[in-house]
């Protein structure tokens, strides 16, 4: 039950206050752009099966690997897709976080 509310927290939670806290001007666009990070997720469609409840997603999806991770944090250096890079670095915080949780 704490994995799936400290998931799925990171995931919803952490953008709204991301959003709130420090882009004030534009909270609801930012919002939906952090929220948009889970569309990461797609990757899971590469996987058989396409959920395992049992299976970190770190550097198992193509799209949370550390290639991919890496790319993510030199989109927060660009100011153009900073938010985009933030975004997607939640989503890894999130699964990091779970697969840190998995029995």
């Amino acid at each position: 039950m704490l994995r799936f509310f400290l998931h799925y927290g990171i995931h919803f939670l952490v953008p709204v206050l991301i959003a709130f806290v420090f882009f004030k001007e534009n909270r609801f666009r930012i919002l939906c752009i952090l929220w948009a990070g889970i569309l990461i997720d797609i990757d899971h469609l590469l996987a058989s099966p396409i959920f395992d409840a049992d299976r970190c997603s770190i550097n198992f999806h193509p799209l949370h690997s550390y290639w991919a991770m890496a790319v993510y944090i030199f989109l927060t250096i660009i100011k153009k897709t900073r938010i985009v890079g933030i975004a997607l670095l939640i989503h890894i915080l999130a699964d990091v976080t779970d697969c840190l949780l998995i029995d």
